[in-house]
């Protein structure tokens, strides 16, 4: 009996070893771009985090000198931290319940076969096509204290009775960047739940209706539970990028008036590049990522808690 299990033992040798030198010959053919990843990706994240724990100012670059975590400590006891914090809480907040609602509404108009169908989905599409610097100076110009076509339409209207500066009041300056940030992010969050509705069966909705459920029944037991793990992933993708809103608050308010729209990533820039403290301004964005890297996790934790993502 042994001498069997040591005849397929020794042939097996060869295959084993033939398939660890294919998988050896696979790594190496990814090697360049694993060296290439390194050198763009992981060597800045590893200086920058070095940079943090020094003082560098480029005005004042003979005071470069290793400090540790005073960077984080100077950070987190400034009073631009907790102003901060707060708009980008509230921005992120807002931005992402109106772009869900829309999206949830956008979605349910598209996915209805009617003739308008194509138009309205070549629409939702539109800001999809436009850069974010383009997005923001076309809002700067709808908000245009002389000639914005907001002001235009609202005094025609009768609405308001004179033209207002909607970048220079805090109020309406950080309804401003939350109203263009919704219209530039919304197609993504459309296209996501609108590839959800039509992947649900119709056989579902024929059953519901039998069943004797009207619209408002059938949206509820049918089609919100198919949406649940869509939504999540337009939560996780709006609450992202609105910690790291950067170029529609730079171009329409530049962190105006006062500080009354500066978020975490727009201090992070003004203490990197207008105040040029390099090593501040990475102990910033730091901050920053470990505040993205846990919102993250709690979006990814309640995706893996409901069961949807599976491994």
């Amino acid at each position: 009996m042994a001498e069997p299990d040591v005849m397929a033992a020794a042939r097996a040798g060869p295959r084993a070893r033939r398939r660890m030198s294919v998988g050896f010959f696979a790594y190496l053919l990814n090697a360049p771009a694993i060296l290439i990843l390194l050198a763009l990706v992981a060597y800045p994240i590893v200086d920058a985090f070095w940079l943090s724990l020094h003082r560098y100012n480029l005005r004042r670059p003979d005071s470069y000198a290793f400090v540790g975590l005073q960077n984080y400590v100077d950070v987190v006891t400034s009073d631009l931290f907790p102003t901060s914090l707060i708009v980008t809480l509230l921005f992120t907040f807002w931005s992402t319940f109106g772009v869900l609602v829309l999206a949830v509404g956008a979605a349910l108009a598209a996915n209805e076969k009617t003739p308008e169908q194509p138009i309205l989905r070549a629409l939702l599409l539109l800001p999809f096509a436009m850069p974010g610097v383009v997005t923001a100076l076309m809002w700067k110009w709808i908000f245009h204290p002389q000639a914005g076509a907001l002001n235009g339409l609202l005094y025609s209207l009768g609405i308001i009775p004179k033209y207002r500066s909607w970048l220079m009041s805090p109020d309406s300056s950080y309804a401003s960047i939350i109203t263009a940030n919704v219209w530039n992010t919304l197609p993504f969050s459309v296209l996501v739940l609108l590839a959800a509705l039509q992947a649900i069966p119709a056989e579902l909705y024929d059953a519901a209706k039998v069943d004797g459920a009207n619209a408002v029944a059938r949206f509820r037991f049918v089609t919100l539970p198919w949406l649940i793990h869509p939504i999540l992933i337009v939560l996780i993708v709006q609450a992202l990028g609105g910690i790291r809103i950067f170029e529609i608050i730079y171009l329409l308010t530049g962190g105006g008036p006062g500080n009354a729209s500066t978020t975490l990533g727009f201090a992070t820039y003004i203490t990197s590049f207008v105040s040029t403290d390099i090593g501040r301004g990475n102990a910033w964005a730091y901050t920053v990522a470990i505040l993205t890297l846990i919102t993250a996790i709690f979006y990814m934790k309640a995706l893996y808690g409901r069961g949807d993502i599976r491994t």
